[in-house]
């Protein structure tokens, strides 16, 4: 569909479209980002009770990865056009959408890398599986595969269960990922200086 037939159809002036959002791959994005929320707001809002953040990724997980199937005509035009060197729009937004998720879990000491880190690798992780699937003949796709990488990513960037687990001592690399994610709960409990100083500390602490 090209840019002059969709400003047409929204009766607006190609200025428009570019003014908010810069290109056509810019609105692409805008429309699978917005309907990813969509998507994911539902999820929510059929979740009760209290939930295990453990379990949340899981389902984030496999939410992601039915998006994709259900939409892969969106899903392609999106993560099927890389540019070198220009991150994809709807990246960021996945990204903080994951990172919802993996605060409560950094904060009961159950990761074993930062957020950040576990969301990046979540999002690369999941939509190299969507991209897989999606080449998959019809009528054979193999939803194992989804299974086997998302575990091994959970259990790449989770704490296994344990004695330590049991008595609810994490690690030390969890426990200091715990602390810097309770100080983003809290920024205002240290000095800005003191705030740069401890986080430095946590970060040698958490690493590997």
């Amino acid at each position: 569909m090209s840019t002059r037939a969709i400003c047409e159809r929204a009766g607006v002036q190609a200025p428009t479209l570019y003014h908010h959002f810069g290109s056509k791959q810019g609105l692409l994005e805008a429309v699978v980002s917005h309907g990813l929320r969509q998507f994911l707001a539902c999820r929510r809002a059929e979740a009760t009770g209290p939930r295990d953040p453990i379990a949340d990724l899981r389902d984030g997980w496999d939410g992601h990865i039915r998006f994709g199937l259900e939409n892969p005509n969106f899903y392609a035009l999106i993560y099927g056009r890389v540019i070198p060197g220009r991150p994809c729009g709807v990246v960021a937004d996945v990204e903080a959408m994951i990172l919802e998720t993996l605060r409560p879990a950094a904060r009961e000491g159950r990761l074993r890398v930062a957020p950040e880190q576990a969301a990046a690798q979540i999002v690369a992780a999941s939509s190299g599986v969507v991209m897989a699937l999606i080449t998959q003949p019809a009528g054979s796709v193999d939803l194992a595969l989804s299974d086997e990488v998302r575990d091994a990513v959970l259990a790449r960037i989770t704490t296994a269960p344990g004695p330590d687990a049991q008595r609810g001592e994490p690690s030390v690399p969890a426990a200091a990922i715990a602390l810097a994610a309770a100080l983003d709960d809290d920024p205002a409990a240290l000095s800005a200086g003191e705030t740069v100083l401890l986080r430095e500390w946590l970060a040698r602490l958490a690493a590997p």
